[in-house]
């Protein structure tokens, strides 16, 4: 099917299904990790959407030091199985181990994404609704916190302005440019 008319489609099809799944699974280990509100609507969607693959997981990989390492498996799994599908589709055969090391960059990344879409969503909704409250700006509120605290530290607001955003987000791009890169030059040089 590799040059054929409908592969593109089929592929952009595949990569959105399971990228947004990955990215409610991803989401599902982070806001754990921060202790993030489980009774929020959108936590309460992100549980129910991911319990039916998660739940059987769980009863074979336990958490590591409290932290709920099944969902990260299952994030890296469905992102392998999305380049499983997109080498099948594309015409470059069943590669099962290729999909699964190259699902670790890719992980890696959609990891920073979440953190700096999150960053930049708040900072958006800072300048339109200020003091306003929405479930989803909560969730990412708690997300970002962690990552926002430490600049807020060393970088004060000035003059009514918290540049610690911008400083965090800058900092987000160049860990993702130091290090995806090199995975994918170490995941290339394993296949």
């Amino acid at each position: 099917m590799g040059d054929g008319y409908l592969s593109n489609p089929l592929i952009f099809l595949v990569q959105v299904i399971f990228g947004l799944y990955a990215l409610v699974v991803m989401l599902r280990f982070l806001l754990q990790a921060v202790r993030a509100d489980f009774y929020n609507p959108l936590s309460q969607f992100i549980v129910k959407a991911t319990s039916p693959l998660l739940n059987p997981l769980r009863r074979v990989i336990p958490p590591i030091r409290n932290k709920d390492t099944a969902s990260l498996v299952l994030a890296w799994l469905v992102l392998a199985v999305e380049m499983l599908l997109v080498f099948l589709i594309a015409g470059q055969g069943f590669q099962p181990l290729a999909a699964l090391l190259l699902a670790i960059p890719e992980l890696v990344g959609l990891t920073l994404n979440i953190f700096l879409y999150g960053i930049l969503i708040i900072v958006i909704i800072s300048w339109i609704n200020p003091g306003g409250y929405n479930p989803a700006i909560g969730l990412l509120q708690s997300l970002t916190e962690p990552l926002l605290r430490p600049a807020r530290a060393l970088i004060p607001p000035m003059g009514g302005l918290d540049l610690s955003p911008m400083v965090v987000m800058i900092g987000l791009v160049l860990l993702k440019m130091l290090l995806i890169p090199p995975l994918k030059g170490l995941v290339a040089s394993l296949l």
